[in-house]
């Protein structure tokens, strides 16, 4: 008998599962006929049939997905020994918290409160859309803090929020009591086994109703420490910044009695909470450090993305020469962009991290070809998909989708495909990190696909080739209006719709820095740049920020307008990290019929 765990992959038949115990398919066969299964040596077994062979001569075995044996059998060769636990060097560690809740029940105001950081303004619609990890110091200890979105698309971003934390925030408002979402958020505290600790916020708005939500949050098990229960309640108002002190004490006696430790030497381990490509700073991961220490120069393989760790970098900015246990940071120098809750692990050389990564490559591939509905050349566009139906035909949406970060594309993603139904089937021929590409363009001209943008924009290029190929681009930037569209689309309901019309865009040269703040010295590629209208600012097709265009110059003139071909100087609202490079582009909206 083979010693230790015996990887298996799953649905294997008696062929290959014999030779892995000494036996052969013949034993395999025999043993199971006598149990009443009727199976041969090349039908696959059930995962029952399976356990019930190997429990019959006394082995251990660990089921794999099918691709994955080759990737299990190099991670017990390589991370084994990381596994031991090693009691006399553990040591106490921050306590991570995850803050849940409802859309709109002040989840991020509260984070801005802790950090006194303006985070929601930066968020469009007001609405958390990736993970945010920060870490804050009360008392002398450090708390980590994670702010998980509320919109219901985000169920995968909330579980991972949850897997990779210590203790719950539950936030509810008060006014609003125990919303659907909020539901969700009980579920996946409870099936992480995970404390939580319930803030009700809101409590100085007139309509607020404590009792009523605590009734309600009793209802779904959560019963109050007041009211008998063992669920510790805060009451709170993080626009007033009322309570916020008491909710950091109880979470700090919760941390202790949970007796949180890790073991900061040795080889680091930890996950990847959110990803996205950056312009000149290639792949970036934002990764939460799990256990021992992760420092700049050690190789990893995070998912199927390997590399030599180039920078650490915290919440605020700073660089880091090493990452301890609970704290979370950012990793630049990875070789492409790991999904979102992708395993990080240093390794003792880059072949290891390579083989390891290639492996996963691989069987990843084998799970989206297996898994995915297949392009078709002739997919309808979104617009007329209606019609399509209509006709009594089934109809396949086929989509190119592109996205700032990787939890937004994996939220998307997992909410289109629930909108299908009998008559209409979504066909993803394309998705990735990155803005919308000439290469997307000519991609959708030959699969008859839509462009979906979230948080990324087209450049000039891609634009004209887009309307040369009769494609249709649509951009977005709040979730919940990107699935209504399409919804409605499949509906034929879609409303009259307002056309964002590009109305220049201009090059930044130059930087200068005065009295008032920073100016752009930019050149005009297209179009005519106005002043007081409406402005995006884009870096490599992912727009950076949007707002408005105050100050327009020529030389030491102030103008109203200044056509491509001429030079300006360009003073944006409020953002100053221009970068030479970058453009901007000023836009209007024009409303559209539908016909």
């Amino acid at each position: 008998m083979p010693e230790g765990e015996v990887i298996v992959e799953r649905g294997s038949t008696a062929q290959d599962l014999a030779p892995k115990f000494n036996r052969s398919a013949a034993d395999v066969v025999r043993y199971l006929l006598q149990q009443g299964e009727m199976v041969t040596a090349t039908m696959s077994l059930t995962d029952d049939q399976i356990e019930l062979f190997v429990l019959e001569l006394g082995a251990t075995v660990r089921l794999v997905d099918r691709g994955e044996e080759k990737e299990a059998e190099l991670i017990a060769k390589f991370f084994a020994d990381d596994e031991e636990e090693d009691d006399e060097g553990q040591r106490p560690r921050p306590p991570i918290i995850t803050v849940m809740g409802h859309v709109d029940h002040g989840k991020t105001l509260l984070l801005d409160r802790i950090r006194s950081a303006n985070v929601i303004s930066g968020e469009a619609g007001g609405i958390t859309q990736h993970i945010g990890a920060y870490q804050t110091e009360k008392e002398g200890r450090l708390i980590t803090f994670i702010d998980t979105p509320g919109h219901e698309a985000f169920t995968a971003m909330r579980a991972r929020g949850a897997d990779a934390t210590d203790i719950v925030i539950l936030m509810v408002a008060a006014d609003d009591g125990v919303m659907p979402q909020t539901i969700e958020a009980i579920n996946h505290a409870k099936a992480a086994e995970v404390p939580i600790v319930v803030a009700i916020n809101k409590v100085d708005r007139d309509n607020a109703d404590v009792n009523r939500t605590k009734q309600q949050l009793s209802e779904h098990g959560l019963v109050p420490e007041d009211w008998g229960g063992d669920t510790i309640t805060v009451e709170m108002s993080a626009l007033q910044n009322l309570g916020i002190d008491d909710l950091l004490e109880q979470l700090l006696v919760v941390a202790d009695l949970e007796e949180l430790s890790a073991n900061p030497e040795g080889r680091a381990r930890g996950v990847v909470l959110e990803s996205r490509l950056d312009v000149g700073r290639g792949p970036v991961a934002t990764v939460l450090v799990e256990s021992g220490t992760l420092r700049v120069g050690d190789i990893i393989v995070a998912g199927a993305a390997w590399g030599k760790v180039r920078a650490l970098i915290d919440d605020k900015g700073d660089h880091l020469k090493e990452a301890l246990p609970s704290m979370p940071v950012q990793i630049l120098g990875l070789s492409e962009v790991p999904q979102a809750g992708d395993e990080v692990r240093a390794t003792v050389d880059d072949k290891t991290a390579r083989t390891v990564a290639e492996a996963r490559a691989q069987r990843r591939r084998f799970a989206n070809q297996a898994g995915t509905a297949s392009a078709t050349g002739g997919g309808a566009k979104l617009e007329d998909i209606f019609e399509q139906i209509q006709r009594g035909e089934t109809a396949t949406l086929n989509l190119i989708l592109k996205a700032d970060v990787n939890g937004s594309l994996e939220a998307i993603t997992s909410s289109v495909q629930k909108l299908e139904r009998d008559e209409v089937k979504v066909a993803f021929v394309h998705r990735a990190v990155g803005g919308i590409t000439e290469n997307d363009i000519g991609l959708a001209a030959a699969s008859g696909a839509t462009i979906i943008g979230f948080n990324v924009r087209p450049d000039r290029k891609a634009r004209a080739m887009a309307e040369q190929q009769d494609v249709e681009i649509r951009t977005y930037e709040i979730i919940y209006k990107l699935l209504e569209d399409l919804q409605a689309a499949m509906l034929g309901m879609l409303k009259p719709e307002y056309e964002e019309v590009v109305t220049g865009d201009a090059e930044v040269r130059e930087i200068y820095s005065t009295p008032r703040g920073k100016v752009a010295g930019c050149y005009v590629l297209n179009g005519t740049i106005t002043r007081n209208s409406k402005v995006r600012y884009i870096r490599e097709g992912t727009i950076i920020w949007k707002g408005t265009l105050p100050s327009l110059r020529r030389f030491k003139d102030d103008v109203r307008e200044v056509a491509a071909g001429y030079e300006c100087g360009i003073m944006l609202s409020d953002f100053q990290e221009l970068r030479m490079g970058d453009v901007i582009e000023t836009f209007e909206e024009r409303e559209i019929p539908r016909t």
